[in-house]
């Protein structure tokens, strides 16, 4: 599992290389899962909405049960807002793929019993997800010291958000802003432009950027975390402010290395571009 703000109770799943949106809903202690995004995934359907509106009408005790199934849950969209999505638990989703003759139903069931047994243990011990994380970026072929610093990236993002919580932002718009602010002040670009500028859509910006992007990222989250801490900010301005100054700090080192190596480091790699077959994945490193 991959959470990038483990304060917040949104998230994005892994199921044979195609995300899953997921949501945790801490009242409830269970997840739920993005449908138009499991059906994605048994259908291959190039219109998802309207194979679900043809599923429904064949089967008719389904939509009979849609109103209770279906749960409207706030998700992020491909765009990087974030939108109600049509979203189901567990037992909701198993109903919906009883509907879809699919020769991937018996390992995505699989695998969706493996999501909820992982919640339950990380609640027990949170190490667990850190351990998680270490297995899924080796499967996909990620190189150990990557790794290494992409966990590094995931505390420091974990204690910067712990504190913009304390300094009073809670909306997850608000989170968003404060990211786009400290992103654009060390790289240039907010989140959205540094992502279309790598030729993202949905895929996690921080999981591909090189070694060196990525160590930039976590001294302009780890600089705000301490800047906000000295300063106290209390309004949504002066947390801008203070995401402003956290992000030079991290441009100041980046403009050291690039007079030392004669080019940008902002990098159009993509983690296709620098992935390597697992047995390879030891022994080359990101550049």
């Amino acid at each position: 599992m991959r959470t990038e703000n483990m304060t917040q109770q949104n998230a994005i799943q892994i199921f044979e290389g195609n995300q899953v949106r997921v949501a945790w809903n801490e009242e409830e202690e269970k997840y739920y899962f993005s449908i138009v995004d499991i059906v994605q995934i048994l259908t291959d359907s190039k219109d998802v909405k309207q194979y679900v509106k043809r599923m429904r009408a064949r089967d008719s005790e389904l939509n009979a049960r849609w109103g209770t199934i279906c749960t409207p849950t706030e998700m992020t969209a491909a765009d990087g807002k974030n939108y109600k999505t049509q979203a189901a638990d567990l037992e909701g989703i198993f109903r919906i793929i009883q509907s879809i003759p699919s020769k991937k139903a018996e390992p995505i069931k699989q695998w969706l019993s493996e999501v909820g047994a992982q919640r339950i243990d990380q609640m027990i011990d949170p190490e667990l997800t850190f351990q998680m994380a270490v297995e899924d970026y080796r499967r996909q072929g990620y190189s150990e010291r990557w790794i290494e610093n992409r966990l590094k990236s995931i505390r420091t993002r974990k204690e910067l958000t712990d504190e913009w919580e304390r300094s009073g932002v809670k909306e997850q718009k608000d989170f968003a802003i404060l990211t786009d602010i400290l992103t654009k002040a060390w790289s240039g670009m907010n989140t959205g432009e540094y992502k279309r500028y790598k030729g993202l859509t949905k895929e996690n910006l921080r999981d591909n950027m090189t070694t060196l992007e990525l160590a930039l990222n976590t001294l302009a989250e780890a600089a705000t975390t301490e800047v906000s801490r000295n300063r106290n900010p209390k309004t949504m301005q002066e947390n801008k402010q203070v995401a402003q100054s956290g992000g030079k700090a991290a441009k100041v080192a980046r403009e050291e290395v690039e007079k030392q190596v004669g080019h940008s480091v902002i990098s159009r790699k993509r983690a296709s571009d620098y992935l390597l077959p697992t047995e390879d994945a030891e022994i080359k490193e990101i550049e």
